[in-house]
């Protein structure tokens, strides 16, 4: 499954975008129109992984469950829990945003931020000449940080395609769900389409219910759903599920009959 997907290559250009280290994840989305499949698998998006364990041992002096996340689990949990738009509410989004279209790849990311890296204005230097600490201290004492430093700013990134294989980058926040910028694939070539096209045609089984199949038996959050060639054995729905331990496992599902394929957890 190697396929050089559309929408990589334009999403590194249409935005700035900074993918989060081993969680870039596909979440996909059938037919726009299927209302009955969206009712019946949306539960399969809206599962969030546990919060209160880290919460609760930190408070009783206990070492902290974050501080045993390795870096890409820690990741993982800032950008979930800035997540207030579920992967199936993203996907509806991103097939409305082209008419017609069926979405075959929906990543969660978080964007790159240019602020995030430079120093917040309250620690400028001041009128006088020097630099201000007043602004930064009172910052600490509140127990809040500046709103630029290490900001998660989360969004849902799609591919789409239309019925003649032409496909299209739909860029959605979110927190807000707003669409931040929709763009079609001018590199495509003729055979690249036909490819594209014929596999939504076979793929038959949207990716909600492949994203059901892959959280009934692993609960947790959909981070990511992918259409893919099985090595020339049709075309597999790749789910990605973060569990409660922020651990993520990618399923393999096959797009015409719903069966796991493969399974695998990332440890890391």
């Amino acid at each position: 499954m190697t396929r050089v997907s559309p929408r990589a290559r334009n999403l590194r250009v249409a935005g700035a975008l900074c993918v989060v280290a081993a969680a870039v994840l596909v979440t996909g989305c059938g037919a726009s129109g299927d209302e009955t499949t969206a009712t019946a698998t949306s539960e399969a998006a809206k599962v969030v992984p546990q919060q209160t364990t880290t919460a609760s041992k930190s408070a009783s002096g206990s070492p902290s469950a974050t501080a045993q996340l390795t870096k890409d689990q820690k990741e993982r949990k800032r950008l979930i829990e800035a997540t207030k738009v579920t992967f199936d509410k993203a996907a509806t989004t991103a097939v409305g945003e082209v008419a017609g279209s069926k979405l075959v790849e929906l990543d969660l990311d978080d964007r790159d931020s240019d602020a995030s890296a430079s120093p917040s204005g309250s620690a400028s230097a001041s009128p006088s000449g020097t630099t201000s600490a007043s602004a930064s201290a009172s910052a600490s004492a509140s127990g809040s940080a500046s709103p630029s430093a290490g900001a998660v700013k989360p969004e849902w990134v799609a591919e789409v395609v239309e019925k003649d294989g032409t496909a299209h980058t739909v860029r959605i926040d979110a927190v807000s769900g707003e669409v931040i910028e929709a763009t079609a694939d001018t590199d495509q070539d003729a055979a690249e389409k036909k490819q594209m096209a014929q596999w939504i045609t076979e793929a038959t089984q949207t990716p909600e219910q492949a994203a059901k199949v892959a959280t009934d038996k692993k609960k947790g959050t959909v981070t990511s759903v992918n259409l893919d060639d099985n090595n020339g054995k049709g075309v597999v729905w790749s789910v990605d599920v973060v569990d409660s331990g922020w651990k993520k496992t990618t399923f393999d599902v096959d797009a015409k009959n719903d069966t796991i394929i493969s399974e695998k957890t990332d440890e890391d």
